[in-house]
């Protein structure tokens, strides 16, 4: 199986399982992970997701180059809904998402880290944007989201060369938020999951639609907007519950409503 999909204590966990191709999404993983946002997206239990790869070599390298089934032009002109992976560019899924970044985050796996929102690494990971060394492009979200979310030059150096950044780079860069030994990465991943678990889940979405789906806009523009799921924050029962639970001195119990 290329993925899969656990859910556990309102946690979905989304795994590239193909360690012998370094986790390479084709197209049959690609088709998948696109069933599983949508899957994500139905289910009002989840309020965390996180995304790795399975194995130690490779967070994920990118799109399977090894038997290619459409030419460059081709691959460009199809419709992949959310960018890479569904996730690079996906504007309807808002709960938070955790990259937890074990290894390679290549091409295609770069863009899917660059599609969340929280991304911690283990010391061995790397990340780059090898397309132009292959004759490609970073076609599904790289080039877009990358020089908005690191200082330009480096967005350039990255893109132009071809050449990885390791992981301490990265987190000089801002592209990350957390390096930390191997053995220490999933204690790392708890750690931010429960720091996401502690707010209330409709207030993180309404953070992410919000922060999603202005940037382009001027402030005044973005605060003006009413969006869908600031509005349903403001109208939850949770939204109560936050202030009770301050003043009661006691921690809030979440219902997702």
């Amino acid at each position: 199986m290329g993925v899969t999909l656990t859910v556990e204590n309102h946690v979905a966990t989304v795994t590239l399982d193909r360690p012998q191709s370094m986790n390479a999404v084709d197209l049959a993983t690609e088709a998948e992970l696109q069933r599983i946002w949508s899957t994500i997206e139905a289910d009002k239990d989840v309020r965390v997701v996180v995304l790795t790869g399975a194995g130690e070599r490779a967070f994920c390298a990118g799109a399977d180059l090894k038997n290619p089934s459409v030419t460059g032009l081709e691959y460009w002109a199809a419709s992949r809904v959310g960018g890479f992976g569904g996730i690079a560019l996906r504007e309807t899924l808002n709960v938070p998402v955790i990259a937890r970044v074990n290894g390679f985050a290549l091409g295609g796996g770069l863009e899917m880290v660059l599609g969340c929102d929280i991304v911690v690494a283990c010391e061995e990971a790397s990340f780059g944007l090898p397309e132009a060394r292959v004759g490609r492009m970073p076609l599904d979200g790289g080039m877009v989201l990358l020089q908005r979310q690191v200082p330009f030059r480096k967005a350039m150096a990255m893109m132009l060369t071809g050449k990885r950044i390791d992981a301490r780079e990265a987190l000089d860069m801002g592209l990350i938020n957390e390096v930390v030994p191997r053995a220490e990465l999933d204690a790392a991943v708890r750690r931010w999951v429960d720091d996401l678990l502690a707010c209330a889940p409709l207030s993180l979405q309404a953070i992410k639609q919000v922060v999603r789906l202005t940037g382009q806009m001027t402030p005044s523009q973005a605060h003006a907007t009413r969006l869908p799921a600031v509005v349903a924050a403001l109208q939850s029962a949770d939204a109560d519950e936050g202030v009770l639970a301050f003043q009661q001195k006691r921690k809030p119990q979440w219902s997702g409503r």
